[in-house]
């Protein structure tokens, strides 16, 4: 059976080129794609520089020999590619899956051209299926909870796996928000950041230029 995850990570691996600054995204499918990245600069000799957007991600890519750099120490990104949990017919989505959508958007407005990577089970017709994350400031964290729980948008803390509460990199905690169906993204999205003790949320409109998708074996190619 084919892994989706690895074909089109493996795909997306092409659109980089000698000389770049890549933006490396975080998650499943990213791993894949690193870690081609990573076969291509020891067997066909690929120079790039890799922005990764998690501690996770710059492990990986030193494990593989590629050179990283933050984003503060390149004038520019030509490239981020990096996973969606969900995106629409208008390349709108839902990130932060894996906890790190603070640094992956950062990353990704601050590049030339974004690609998402995904498999065929992150494709839907309105957002909203994917619980959204916010990341938020601990010391307001509780008080934003009973925010979102008078507006009816479902809220949970993330847990960890020891059942204490998820910690980003950057030392927030993550609230997730069961909305079912986003009707308007970008009033939610402007609602959200407005609000005091938000940090960033996982709604991610008019940032990617491609997805490529992983579907019955082949990839497919949706363009904004």
């Amino acid at each position: 059976m084919v892994n989706e995850k690895e074909l089109v990570g493996v795909a997306a691996a092409q659109y980089v080129e000698d000389g770049m600054v890549v933006g490396l995204g975080t998650g499943s499918t990213a791993y894949y794609l690193i870690t081609e990245l990573g076969r291509r600069i020891k067997e066909e000799g690929l120079t790039f520089t890799g922005v990764p957007t998690s501690i996770q991600s710059a492990e990986l890519a030193t494990s593989l020999n590629i050179p990283i750099a933050s984003l503060n120490d390149v004038p520019a990104i030509d490239l981020t590619i990096d996973g969606t949990d969900e995106f629409d017919p208008a390349l709108n989505g839902i990130k932060g899956g894996g906890g790190a959508h603070l640094i992956e958007k950062i990353i990704a407005v601050n590049s030339k051209r974004v690609i998402w990577i995904c498999d065929h089970s992150k494709q839907v017709d309105q957002l909203g299926a994917f619980p959204l994350p916010v990341e938020v400031i601990p010391a307001a964290s509780q008080h934003l909870l009973y925010a979102f729980e008078d507006k009816n948008y479902a809220p949970t803390f993330r847990l960890s796996l020891d059942g204490t509460k998820f910690v980003t990199d950057s030392g927030n905690f993550i609230i997730d928000l069961h909305l079912e169906k986003i009707v308007d993204a970008a009033k939610l999205a402007d609602d959200l950041i407005q609000m005091v003790g938000v940090v960033e949320h996982g709604l991610f409109l008019g940032i990617a230029d491609k997805v490529l998708m992983a579907n019955d074996g082949q990839v497919v190619e949706f363009n904004g």
